[in-house]
């Protein structure tokens, strides 16, 4: 009978199939079941086999009011994880939208449950399932390259001209592009690989073009980013887009300050994660490199030696995580001479809990792709960045990175062992990097303000869930 229906607001949460974006959902998800929230977090059915196989979710058994579930579909195994983003996107919307559309409608019919009141997703046909069911729908915008693209597209669409015809710069990628509102003096090289083309054709930028527009229809958008980081971005966004918007980052240390024990304890990482805390605790303070490339980005054979190379020659300390898969077709071996060169002080782990890893007192730099939640989680510790963007939203991220908010340094997309030795010896015990630990320090300061009592963000986030999450609740 419906008056034995749980009483309580209920938030699905389902993210694009990837593990950058499944971070960032279960950090808004902790947040929000710590305000009281019951949450189904719904994964692919691979997803989910590889999260049980990795152990990092084991701990919700003991939470009643925090479920994971799965839909069929997907990509099997043997389908390989770095797909291309057009064929991935393509797979997503052609194997998950039914079966996405009989869990939610499963949930919404049971009483076991609390009706759903809303679903939170960064999948494009979630959207639809919503509308059908008369349930509210949240975009949560998770990474910079979405942010960005919003931004892209209501420009061309105010102005009524096209783009395009403004990126034939004759191969100068150093061009200003000075037409997209809240991005001055950004460069064509910076703006997000897949609108970065004069190709109409192109199919990364068609799906773009069908994609980006869903977002403006939800009844809000969240971000992971907090006010005083972005303010002019955010300015021109609320100028032009009618939903409203709430940054309610860093996602990973808000979630923490406010998740219970066993939710702080809870990962979503898609490989089993080593330990590494042993090693880190005896090594002295901000002495540490460590390098991390994300879930997706992959390198050459060449790539890899250079970096190897470069941080054997820096004579630093270093942690550098190697997923089985980084290297192109071909399995990640290191030299064996480097491999000697470096025993008594290198430390190679195929995956771990980045969090953990940027918090500690050791880690005194991050060589990283620049993927967002990397930048972010590497900005609420205060830890400095070498960077090396790879696709997506990542060159605009280095760009802000290292141009606004002087907080690191890039290298050149053809990378080269000399260089990277030479901006880590920079990073470690340089001016230059004198100066960013300075303004690390500063930006993880007001990052920790926005999060806690009064901060912009803890205020965003009472203000989402007051204004929009229970509006009809």
């Amino acid at each position: 009978m419906e008056s034995t229906r749980v009483e309580k607001p209920h938030a699905l949460c389902f993210p694009i199939p990837a593990q950058g974006h499944i971070n960032s959902m279960m950090h808004l998800a902790k947040l929000l079941h710590a305000r009281g929230f019951y949450i189904t977090f719904v994964n692919t059915e691979f997803n989910h086999d590889r999260l049980t196989r990795s152990g990092g979710a084991m701990e919700l058994k003991y939470l009643e009011d925090f479920k994971l579930e799965w839909i069929p579909g997907g990509f099997p195994p043997d389908d390989g994880r770095n797909r291309d983003p057009v064929s991935f996107f393509d797979a997503t919307m052609k194997y998950l939208l039914s079966p996405f559309r009989d869990l939610v409608s499963k949930l919404n019919d049971s009483i076991q449950v609390p009706r759903l009141t809303c679903i939170i997703s960064d999948v494009e046909f979630t959207q639809m399932v919503a509308e059908e069911l008369g349930i509210s729908w949240i975009c949560l915008v998770a990474f910079q390259e979405m942010l960005s693209r919003m931004q892209f597209y209501n420009s061309c669409e105010e102005s009524q001209l096209s783009p395009y015809e403004n990126f034939m710069t004759n191969g100068d990628l150093d061009a200003v592009v000075d037409w997209i509102p809240g991005f001055p003096n950004i460069r064509l090289r910076d703006l997000p690989s897949f609108i970065r083309t004069t190709n109409l054709n192109d199919p990364m930028l068609q799906m773009c073009v069908v994609e980006s527009p869903f977002s403006l229809k939800s009844q809000a958008i969240i971000l992971n980013t907090f006010e005083e980081l972005e303010k002019p971005v955010l300015d021109a966004m609320r100028e032009r887009i009618r939903c409203p918007i709430y940054p309610i980052g860093p996602f990973a240390s808000f979630s923490q300050s406010e998740s219970n024990d066993h939710l702080q304890l809870v990962s979503m990482s898609l490989w089993k994660e080593d330990a590494c805390e042993e090693w880190l605790n005896d090594k002295q303070p901000k002495s540490v490199v460590y390098v991390s490339f994300g879930s997706t980005t992959v390198l050459t054979p060449s790539q890899l030696n250079e970096f190897a190379w470069g941080l054997a020659n820096s004579q630093r300390p270093f942690i550098w995580i190697i997923r089985e898969d980084l290297v192109i077709e071909e399995s990640a071996a290191l030299e064996k001479a480097f491999v000697k060169a470096t025993k008594e002080r290198g430390l190679i782990l195929s995956w771990c809990n980045q969090m953990k890893v940027l918090s500690h007192h050791a880690i005194g730099g991050f060589l990283t792709h620049n993927g967002w939640n990397s930048t972010i989680e590497s900005i609420c510790n205060g830890v400095p960045m070498i960077c090396w963007p790879f696709f997506a939203d990542q060159q605009t991220n280095c760009r802000y990175v290292c141009k606004e908010w002087g907080l690191g340094m890039e290298i050149n997309n053809d990378v080269k062992r000399e260089e990277v030795e030479t901006l880590v010896r920079e990073l470690m015990e340089g001016e230059k990097g004198k100066e960013m630990q300075l303004k690390a320090k500063k930006w993880k300061k007001m990052s920790k303000n926005a999060v806690q009592f009064g901060g912009s963000s803890y205020n965003n986030l009472e203000r989402l869930i007051k204004q929009v999450l229970l509006e009809k609740h």
